[in-house]
């Protein structure tokens, strides 16, 4: 699966640890190789992130996004679970 960023992603990316950053950019390697991948927990989210999804990228690393399209992904958000769902 293709992916793309939306600015709020980049933006806490970059304020991300290098350990994380490193984990992050892993997950997203995987995911565009085999998105439903077992490792990635990948699940639909509900109430205010409803149309989104997450996947998870260390114990307390998640990565929102929605699709696109078939074969198009928009990387929305990542953080931990406490920042994302605040």
């Amino acid at each position: 699966m293709k992916v793309k960023f939306q600015k709020s992603f980049t933006g806490q990316f970059k304020k991300l640890s290098e350990t994380k950053k490193r984990l992050a950019t892993e997950t997203i390697e995987l995911f565009t190789e085999d998105h439903m991948s077992d490792s990635l927990r990948n699940h639909p989210l509900k109430d205010k992130w409803a149309n989104y999804r997450s996947i998870t990228a260390d114990v307390d690393l998640r990565l929102h996004y929605r699709v696109i399209d078939k074969d198009t992904a928009l990387f929305v958000a990542v953080g931990t679970h406490d920042e994302l769902y605040k």
